[in-house]
Formats: C-alpha cells, structure tokens, sequence
C-alpha cells in the first residue's frame, strides 16, 4: 500500500508550484516502451556465454562483453542499437504516463540517468523547449558545447526546462554509463570534480525536493547515486524528498511486511519518504492531486 500521507503529497504539490522540486528519472518511467537493463543483460549474456549467475545485472555483463570484445564501446554502441530496434513510441496524453505528467509540472530542472531522447519529446508536446546537458564526466566529453556556458547565459525555467543526463545521452555514445568500469570512473571523477555538475544542478540537488521515480533499491547504483547526492549536502539544510519504490516480492507476507519497515527506516534516516507503487501509479495519483488543486485555486 502507498504510504505518503495527506501531508505529504501536500508539501510535494506545494513544491511543485514553487518549483522546488526535482525530479531523478530512472529506467522504469520507460516500463513497457523500453527493453530493461535486465531483459538486456539477459539476453547478452545467452549470445556471449557470460559464465556467472548475475545474469540480469547490465553492468556487469556489460562489462564482461567489452572485455569479450576488447573493445570498450561495442556495449555502448549495442545497448543504443536495441533502444532503436526494440522501443516503442509512448503516448504521453496517457493519463498515467510517467513522463506524460512529469512534464505538465512547472519546473525547471529534471535529472536523469537514462540515455534516452524520451523526456525531451514529452517536455516538447507539452509546448515546452527542454535543452539537453550533459554530465562531462570522461576526457572525451571535455570538448563538447555546454547550454550552461558563460556565453549562453541561459538560466533554466518552467518555459525552458534543463534535461540534466547524469549517465549519458544516446547521441554521444561516449557518454554512457553502462560498464563496471564506466561507473567506478564515473563515481571516481564526480568526488574529484565537483565542477562536473554545473551550479545550477548543484543548486537543484542542494535545494529542492527529490523526486526519484524508475529506480529500485536493490540497484546498487541507485544506493550509491543516493547516498552521494545526500552526503554532499548539509543534513539540516535538506528538503524532504520522496521515492516511488515497488514493494518487496515475497511469498511470505511477514517477511514482506518486515521487508517493507526495514526499507522505510533506511530512507526515512536520510528523509526520503517513500510510495510503495508503479511508477504509473505513482503517475496517476498525482496528475489527479495536481489537476485538483489547480481547479480548486481557480475556483478560489
């Protein structure tokens, strides 16, 4: 059952009116349109004869077929490949498409750590001129035009949002995060280089609620991206932030329902509050709760 209170979903719509809030976008805002790392890795793992038992963790079979490979970039370059043959197109009218409703929201910055353009045509049926920016975080990227230059003077608003791709775009496939080694030298040159989140990320890390929507727990990428977001930032200065997260699967109910307590405690000691649901579900209840506090205020 989703657990956010009356109050909470209160101070989430009154951070979205301000723009205080920012979303962090996962792989599963794109369930069902889009093949998941676990599919994938699947899959790779059966055409390349990966000899272990993780056979679902992309990351990891990733790595194993750049080294089967010896050629860094052939995952890369194979994972935009099965976006491109195996996606779906979306309907963001959907009234409980992730993305659809996310980009309704009067905000400024959205974060993601997907490769994809999906984000950018929801923000762009909505009337919207989303800009893309990337995090810098290998040497090729170093060259590459930033919407943050001092020369754009560009500031993000609800008009013209930043889409903020922390793991990469799919048109530099240079950019990817996706093997082992990509993420060990990502999280490496992120605490040498703090200059790799332009200031106004910083900022919207800093200073806004969180919005995490596609991610799992047990995805220690995900605990990690956490845990750094939340570490570099004053404890008493945090806003309170939310995460829609599935429920644990056991056939057991008491071990779910102890499952489920223990992952609220974690989260609760780092203030993030959490939505036991689908993304889309999580979706749907606030394109109701938006949609009837704008009438009402109309109303009013």
């Amino acid at each position: 059952m989703p657990n956010l209170d009356d109050s909470d979903w209160e101070m989430l719509l009154d951070r979205i009116r301000t723009g205080k809030c920012t979303p962090f976008l996962g792989a599963g805002v794109n369930y069902g349109f889009l093949p998941t790392g676990g599919v994938i890795a699947s899959r790779w793992a059966q055409q390349h004869g990966y000899p272990l038992t993780d056979t679902e963790d992309l990351a990891r079979v990733a790595q194993f077929v750049a080294i089967n490979k010896r050629d860094p970039m052939y995952p890369k370059d194979k994972i935009l490949r099965e976006f491109r043959e195996n996606g779906k197109p979306q309907d963001f009218a959907s009234a409980d498409n992730p993305l659809g409703i996310l980009a309704e929201l009067p905000l400024p910055i959205y974060i993601t750590t997907n490769y994809d353009n999906c984000l950018y045509e929801a923000l762009s049926l909505k009337g919207k001129k989303p800009r893309v920016e990337l995090c810098r975080w290998n040497s090729s990227l170093e060259g590459t035009p930033s919407v943050f230059s001092a020369e754009s003077g560009f500031t993000p608003t609800k008009e013209e949002p930043v889409i903020f791709h922390l793991h990469g775009h799919q048109d530099i496939a240079e950019s990817l995060v996706l093997t082992e080694d990509d993420y060990l030298e990502f999280l490496v040159n992120l605490s040498k280089k703090k200059e790799l989140l332009a200031p106004r990320i910083q900022e919207a890390l800093a200073s806004t609620s969180l919005l995490f929507i596609g991610y799992r727990m047990a995805d220690w990428d995900f605990r990690v991206l956490l845990h750094g977001i939340l570490s570099a930032t004053t404890k008493s200065l945090r806003r309170l932030s939310i995460s829609v997260q599935l429920a644990p699967e056991f056939q057991d109910e008491d071990k779910c329902s102890k499952a489920q307590c223990y992952l609220e405690s974690y989260f609760g000691e780092i203030q993030v509050r959490v939505y036991w649901g689908t993304a889309r579900e999580f979706a749907g209840k606030l394109r109701e709760l938006w949609h009837g506090t704008r009438a009402a205020r109309v109303g009013g």
